[in-house]
């Protein structure tokens, strides 16, 4: 599945710290003036308003507590992601996550009031609880008694404890519940309240102030939901991406150094290659090199390239190569070898498109056959400069069923060179670029002792040139 992030759809920014300090200190500045006008608010609990009052000044305290954090996290970014995917969620009970509450309707139609007095077993609603609860304001307040009727089953325990503790121990009700309304839906209420003491120190009946809080809890879970989302899909890039470099890793000849033929004689070729990463670390291609030595004493040298970047790309890098290697021990020349590599993509069951050089070097008269399939031709180096080989005909492998590629025969010299790449050397795989840019190096590769000299030449070059892709190069130095 391809990432979302991509070289042409580039991942969003956070904004400027300054602009989000600025807001943080705007929250808590507020934050000190509700808390000083709170105090200011002198109440002896038996005038209803000043109680609405106060209530609401804790709810604003609440509100803008939870506003700094969150623009704290926006400041800062996500909350790492937990190191397994069992372990304790960073949503999990007890933490702030900011309120993004937006709710239709004005304040005073989320925010109501109720006072249930003891003595009398009276109850006295404002119209907005009515509203919240959705209840017909023609009818009577329901007592504490019959409150809980309109309460969630499982939630009902928690509302019971609260108003337990207010009227026995006589501790601020702080918490929620869900209720059900008439119409089946059902809403999250937000209680603050506390008891009213008469003369001689007993409860006489208990206010508090009720706010609809459904939206904010709801905007919440989504805050929750897409931050596990985005952790869980950074823990499968991270995956992927291991998988991916490992599986290259382990298919691509190891490239420290000069390449090595196990049973080859007084060395032919001088071979050295090297896989340049892409700008961005996270991102493994599918392209290769290979050098092989064959059973008739001749070398199989081969670059390419399948398109895309990720784990399923290196697996059919990996599942191609094999198949190069394969066709070329069973004798198969270039052109044959790539037209088979060409029907194999054509079977698979996810469509792919790639590009290829392969060729069969002959050490006893010093001769290239070479095929290519949609890619840059191999640059040969002699006297001091270079040219392009001339192309045999050759599409795109996997873009045609039934193509035939051709194949061309090239004589060489003691001391020729002879470069294969893939394309992503260049931002935008620009290959004319690339290709005047490595001609260019001429006489540097004329004054270098060794093949692994002139790929040390090319990584100087190319190894910052912020690559969108990986890219691979392979030398060959003709020697005897």
């Amino acid at each position: 599945m391809p990432s979302p992030v991509s070289a042409d759809r580039p991942a969003a920014q956070p904004p400027g710290r300054g602009s989000v300090e600025a807001l943080i200190t705007q929250a808590r500045r507020l934050k000190g003036d509700v808390d000083a006008v709170r105090r200011d608010t002198r109440s002896d609990g038996t005038d209803p308003e000043e109680r609405w009052q106060r209530a609401l000044y804790d709810l604003a305290a609440h509100q803008l507590d939870d506003l700094d954090a969150h623009l704290a996290q926006l400041r800062d970014g996500p909350s790492p992601a937990p190191a397994e995917p069992g372990g304790p969620s960073a949503g999990s009970a007890g933490e702030r996550t900011a309120p993004a509450d937006t709710p239709s309707g004005s304040l005073l139609s989320r925010v109501g009031s109720a006072e249930w007095n003891l003595l009398t077993d009276e109850a006295t609603w404002s119209g907005e609880l009515y509203q919240i609860l959705g209840l017909d304001p023609a009818r009577p307040a329901l007592t504490l008694d019959e409150l809980p009727s309109l309460v969630l089953e499982e939630d009902r325990p928690k509302l019971t404890a609260m108003v337990t503790d207010c009227l026995v121990d006589a501790k601020p009700i702080d918490g929620e519940f869900r209720v059900v309304r008439p119409d089946a839906s059902v809403r999250t209420v937000h209680m603050m309240g506390e008891p009213v003491l008469g003369a001689d120190g007993g409860t006489t009946s208990m206010w508090a102030v009720l706010r609809d809080v459904s939206e904010l809890r709801r905007s919440q879970r989504t805050v929750c939901e897409t931050r596990d989302s985005l952790h869980r899909h950074r823990r499968q890039e991270q995956t992927e991406h291991r998988i991916a470099a490992e599986l290259q890793e382990a298919v691509l000849p190891p490239w420290r150094g000069s390449l090595r033929l196990p049973h080859q004689g007084p060395a032919a070729l001088d071979l050295a290659a090297h896989r340049l990463p892409a700008a961005a670390p996270t991102l493994i291609g599918g392209d290769w090199y290979d050098a092989l030595e064959l059973s008739d004493g001749q070398t199989l040298l081969t670059v390419g390239d399948l398109t895309g970047q990720g784990v399923a790309v290196a697996s059919g890098m990996a599942m191609l190569l094999g198949a190069v290697r394969g066709m070329a021990l069973s004798g198969a020349e270039p052109g044959h070898l790539l037209t088979l590599l060409n029907q194999l993509l054509d079977t698979t069951v996810q469509p792919a498109l790639g590009s290829a050089v392969c060729c069969r070097y002959q050490p006893e008269d010093r001769t290239l056959v070479w095929a290519q399939a949609g890619h840059p031709a191999p640059l040969l180096y002699r006297d001091g400069t270079g040219r392009p080989l001339s192309a045999p005909d050759g599409v795109l492998l996997g873009a045609s069923s039934g193509s035939v590629y051709g194949q061309s025969v090239v004589p060489l010299h003691p001391g020729d060179l002879l470069l294969l790449y893939t394309d992503g050397l260049m931002p935008g795989h620009d290959r004319t670029a690339a290709e005047d840019r490595l001609l260019g190096l001429a006489p540097r590769f004329g004054t270098a002792r060794t093949a692994q000299d002139c790929v040390r030449t090319i990584v100087e070059e190319f190894g910052g040139a912020g690559r969108e892709d990986d890219a691979c190069v392979l030398v060959a130095k003709v020697t005897a």
